[in-house]
């Protein structure tokens, strides 16, 4: 064999073990996507179950406030159906701006404000918007981390070969419902 033929051989095998490098990069991150968005799951889960106790917590003091828990209770519903990441952020977005609705009316009432169960659902649900925005943190950061990879050259030649299709960021629409709702405790 000629040492052409030699180098052409190196060359090819250098080859399939970067291809098998980048296609196992890649599996690994969206993995670790996967991994992240069950976290986003299980922190909006425990947000969907505590929107009812929160609503039924304010009913009880005024039961005139109809339009504002049931908002909130159709909000949560659409937050909990199946859907992309797309729909799943706007259906979050929502159930924020009516959980700042129901908040704000809790506030009118000061007995319902220092009522130890409010205050123990308040302080369960500032814990989950944080435990959130930690797991969409992390979400993102995977999918920032499999977008960099699938754009960047060589590598996008290997997204684009095995069909590693981009993936969307969870965010919040604008950045006023960016903000973590204002809970205050009395």
């Amino acid at each position: 064999m000629t040492p052409i033929g030699y180098i052409i051989i190196a060359l090819l095998i250098l080859a399939a073990v970067w291809i098998g490098f980048t296609f196992n990069r890649f599996v690994r991150l969206k993995n670790m996507m996967r991994e992240a968005w069950s976290g986003v799951e299980v922190q909006l889960k425990r947000r969907h179950d505590l929107i009812p106790l929160l609503a039924a917590s304010v009913k009880t003091y005024r039961d005139y406030e109809a339009a504002v828990l049931e908002t909130v209770t159709r909000a949560r519903a659409v937050g909990q159906g199946p859907g992309d990441i797309a729909k799943a952020s706007q259906a979050e977005t929502d159930v924020t701006q009516s959980l700042r609705t129901l908040l704000a009316v809790a506030e009118a009432y000061p007995d319902l404000k220092a009522s130890g169960n409010f205050q123990q659902l308040n302080e369960a649900l500032v814990d989950t918007e944080n435990q959130l925005q930690y797991a969409r943190r992390y979400y993102n950061g995977a999918v920032r981390d499999y977008t960099i990879l699938s754009e960047a050259f060589p590598s996008v030649i290997i997204a684009r070969l095995f069909r590693f299709p981009p993936r969307e960021y969870f965010e919040v629409e604008s950045s006023v419902e960016r903000q973590a709702p204002k809970v205050e405790l009395a």
